[in-house]
């Protein structure tokens, strides 16, 4: 044979050694990791998040995998209980990205884990976006390897909502604040939002995040008879302070619960007492303008039989958008994915989301009800999809 054609041959092999080992890695799986508290305090919320990671990886894979950069690989998910403890959260990021070495993360469930996790992204140059986190605090946070698609920031729901009540001639209100720091800060920007609007705080009261027994406070509440009771509540409280809400007959045209009238584990146990409840909240599937909402929903109904939490799926399923679209431009190349965030525009359920810093600077603070077992939006105008209604019996 003669060395021509041996070299031809060798070219020949060579280039098939290329092409295998090019479909081999385009057959390895994006390993993707995360957190969660699927134990301890928080572990009631956990399911809203989990759900929608495990949707989106399963309509991704039916697809053909996630698109890299142009080719398409399985998604293959590496995660942790957190055990509703920061602290672990933190060793366990830690141990995604150096020990794992997964290819992206994604976010643990709450605002304190974000917070905690996101020195450690900067540290190591990871990009994650985040979703189920909501404080004044993330804007401390430097920019850079974490954002934040919400539009529910305290520093927003206090005045939203003090306009909300406002234009639905609401005169007195009772706010009764659990300790947590969401709670909290929500507190600290509503009560004077309200003054401003000329509604007069009748109640303004905390109470412990581990409370068994509301009684005492909401028949103080009840005792001034407010137009408004707005319980600044995490999930726990908040089923328990519907339970005693209805056993004592509240009566007020206008009820908000904070965290937990989205869960459909809430609507479940409640039924026709949680309807015309107010709540958190900037997602609906019957928003029409966002085409990919419906279809969300349906796909989400489908595999879990229940509704989608239309704030923390909604906004863990967002993410998940905003990392898939990203991916598609810049590949799995830390640095390219985060110019790439940081400055792209992109299509969700909830409609466009574009960062400024740590950010979303497009969707609105709203506020939802549920009305026939349905999450609605009520405010505001520009992306309402029905009229608030007095909640007149439980």
């Amino acid at each position: 044979m003669g060395f021509y054609k041996l070299l031809r041959l060798g070219v020949a092999a060579a280039a098939a050694a290329v092409m295998m080992m090019d479909v081999a890695r385009a057959a390895d799986p994006v390993r993707i990791g995360y957190s969660m508290s699927l134990t301890g305090l928080f572990a009631q919320a956990a399911p809203s998040q989990v759900n929608a990671y495990e949707l989106w990886k399963e309509q991704v894979n039916a697809a053909g995998g996630l698109d890299v950069a142009g080719v398409k690989r399985p998604i293959e998910f590496v995660s942790y209980d957190d055990q509703s403890n920061p602290a672990n959260a933190v060793r366990i990021y830690e141990k995604l990205i150096t020990e794992d070495k997964v290819d992206l993360l994604i976010a643990p469930w709450g605002t304190p884990f974000h917070l905690a996790v996101a020195p450690v992204l900067n540290r190591y140059k990871f990009p994650m976006v985040g979703n189920t986190a909501a404080s004044v605090q993330l804007r401390n946070v430097a920019p850079g390897y974490i954002w934040f698609p919400t539009s529910a920031i305290p520093d927003q729901i206090g005045p939203e909502l003090a306009k909300f009540l406002k234009e639905k001639n609401v005169k007195s209100a009772a706010v009764i604040a659990n300790v947590l720091p969401f709670s909290q800060e929500i507190r600290s920007f509503l009560v004077p939002e309200l003054a401003k609007q000329g509604v007069q705080v009748a109640v303004n009261e905390n109470y412990p995040p581990d409370i068994k027994d509301m009684t005492a406070l909401l028949s103080k509440v009840a005792s001034t008879s407010p137009d408004a009771v707005i319980a600044l509540s995490y999930p726990s409280d908040t089923f328990l302070f519907t339970r005693q809400a209805k056993e004592l007959g509240l009566k007020s045209p206008f009820v908000m619960a904070l965290v937990g009238p989205t869960f459909a584990s809430y609507q479940a146990a409640f039924g026709a007492t949680a309807n015309n409840i107010v709540t958190l909240g900037h997602w609906s599937a019957n928003q029409k303008k966002w085409p990919r909402a419906k279809p969300f929903a349906d796909a989400y109904k489908a595999k879990f039989n229940e509704n989608p939490d239309a704030l923390d799926t909604a906004l863990s399923y967002m993410s998940l958008e905003i990392l898939q679209q990203a991916v598609a431009v810049a590949g799995l190349d830390k640095e390219k994915l985060r110019a790439t965030i940081a400055s792209k525009t992109f299509d969700t359920i909830n409609g466009p989301v574009k960062f400024e810093g740590v950010q979303n600077v497009v969707t609105p603070t709203g506020f939802l009800q549920i009305q026939d077992s349905e999450m609605e939006l009520v405010w505001p105008d520009s992306i309402k999809t029905k009229d608030f209604r007095p909640k007149t019996a439980w």
